[in-house]
């Protein structure tokens, strides 16, 4: 019979699951392989859960336990199923090894810096330089259009600000299903950055859904306050979710990494 601690912490994982994959997906590129490796590092703490134990939480514990298997692996990233892929897989080549990896743990996942070197096994000073590498080389290599899906005006605007700022084209704000079609329809994103819930109670996801059956190839974030109920496993999944409340800096990330990941036609590389 479980003890109650074991249940406890078997909890504490469950809760901390859905972020794990969310990185997981976004380190790797691939939803296929974040889950792999995820389901990886279940299986190893299943064999050996001291990494847990030796933990300052559970959640520390769990992203420490993918570092090292993922490490393990040779860090691969996964496989890419377009020629857009392969281009940034190239581009991911060229970055300072490990630096993507303590960006990714800072600005999506709130780990803090001394967090971050629990986890990767590394000096902080390193992992600050890390994170400042990171955002510096994925800002300077893509740019391309953004179309916003919002339907709070002062939201939009704000996310508009840091789009622009770092280097980046505001094809237009939509508050609505049909608008954001329309828009899309009108000027080609490169990327959208879509809120869940919008001004007339239709669905950011629908939109999306709709403008993603006219191009192939659109990276997409998504802006909610339960990013839980978006990762559950099933196809399609987000790359990238933006929880609310955000800050400027998850939103500069996420818009680099999408951007530097999708790396399609019409944005300069």
């Amino acid at each position: 019979m479980a003890s109650t601690a074991d249940l406890d912490l078997s909890s504490a994982i469950a809760r901390d699951l859905p972020y794990l994959r969310r990185y997981a997906r976004a380190l790797t590129g691939n939803q296929d392989s974040g889950d792999r490796f995820a389901a990886a590092t279940l299986e190893s703490l299943l064999v050996d859960p001291s990494v847990l134990a030796a933990a300052e939480t559970p959640k520390l514990g769990l992203f420490h336990a993918f570092h090292l298997v993922w490490s393990s692996a040779g860090a691969p990233l996964g496989e890419p199923d377009s020629r857009y892929g392969a281009q940034a897989q190239a581009h991911m080549a060229r970055l300072t090894p490990n630096s993507r990896e303590a960006l990714l743990l800072n600005v999506i996942e709130g780990f803090t810096v001394p967090e971050i070197a629990a986890i990767m096994q590394r000096e902080r000073d390193e992992v600050d330089l890390l994170i400042r590498a990171a955002q510096a080389e994925m800002e300077a290599a893509v740019t391309g259009r953004v179309m916003i899906i919002e339907d709070e005006a002062i939201i939009a605007m704000d996310i508009a600000d840091i789009v622009t700022s770092i280097g980046h084209e505001v094809t237009g704000i939509a508050r609505t299903r049909k608008e954001a079609v329309a828009l899309a329809a009108k000027i080609k994103p490169d990327l959208i950055l879509s809120d869940i819930q919008l001004a007339d109670n239709s669905s950011g996801i629908d939109a999306v859904d709709d403008i993603l059956a006219q191009f192939e190839d659109m990276p997409v974030i998504f802006i909610t306050a339960f990013p839980e109920r978006l990762l559950t496993g099933a196809k399609p999944e987000p790359a990238f979710l933006i929880t609310k409340p955000f800050s400027e800096e998850q939103v500069r990330s996420a818009v680099s990494q999408a951007m530097f990941f999708a790396s399609t036609e019409g944005i300069d590389a």
